[in-house]
């Protein structure tokens, strides 16, 4: 009976700890590769791409790349040798065509373009960022280049959960404008990128980024989205 009583316990603990993996390893990942660049993998292994261009980590096999704009340092898909079957590029010039945001919806995530651009050589016309959303919910802002837009109001009622402000004060919104701008939406968590030209990351202007919420991510760091 004591041998019935232990092996029935030790099937419990194992269906247990299947049960617990099973809901533990469904969760999307993101890899901040740098610069504008960044990496998505869903929880059923989807790997989406958005701007890529820096940083590494390009080796997965494809399912979708976002282009925020032509500019080359959004836009070296050919870094990205390895594409799965259906792989998509989704390109700035697809996902706004005569003034309309385009939602594709792909099973494994919901994509927006959203408005994005300014008058330093962003046309608002032409340009996006992107509202990515997971099934599970989970959602990933990317402004793109940009500076305020009127859609960031809008976006204060989305409840996102990691949200990218570009903030070189060259090409871009500032520091201080970019600070007004997370404050606006309002994510979860926010987060400097894209902070100077030719650089990955740079740790002293993203302490800078003073907002709630705030989430420092440096290059070549990778984190679950939850």
């Amino acid at each position: 009976m004591k041998r019935i009583l232990t092996g029935l316990l030790s099937l419990s603990l194992l269906l247990f700890a299947g049960v617990a993996g099973a809901e533990t390893a469904g969760g999307s990942t993101l890899l901040y590769q740098g610069h504008g660049s960044l990496r998505i993998v869903t929880g059923e292994g989807k790997v989406i791409y958005v701007d890529p261009y820096a940083g590494e980590g390009y080796d997965l096999p494809a399912d979708l790349i976002l282009v925020s704009h032509g500019h080359p340092d959004h836009n070296a898909v050919d870094r990205i040798e390895n594409r799965n079957d259906g792989c998509q590029i989704i390109y700035n010039t697809d996902a706004l065509v005569n003034g309309e945001y385009k939602i594709y919806d792909l099973g494994y995530a919901t994509v927006e373009a959203v408005q994005a651009g300014n008058n330093r050589n962003h046309d608002i016309n032409t340009c996006v960022g992107w509202l990515i959303t997971m099934p599970d919910g989970v959602s990933v802002y990317a402004t793109g280049d940009t500076s305020k837009t009127d859609q960031m109001a809008e976006l204060a009622d989305r409840d996102i959960h990691y949200a990218f402000f570009v903030c070189d004060g060259r090409f871009n919104m500032d520091m201080d404008e970019a600070i007004e701008c997370a404050k606006l939406v309002g994510a979860r968590n926010s987060i400097p990128y894209h902070m100077a030209p030719g650089s990955l990351f740079d740790p002293e202007r993203a302490e800078l980024f003073d907002v709630p919420g705030k989430l420092i991510i440096p290059a070549s760091e990778e984190i679950v989205l939850e």
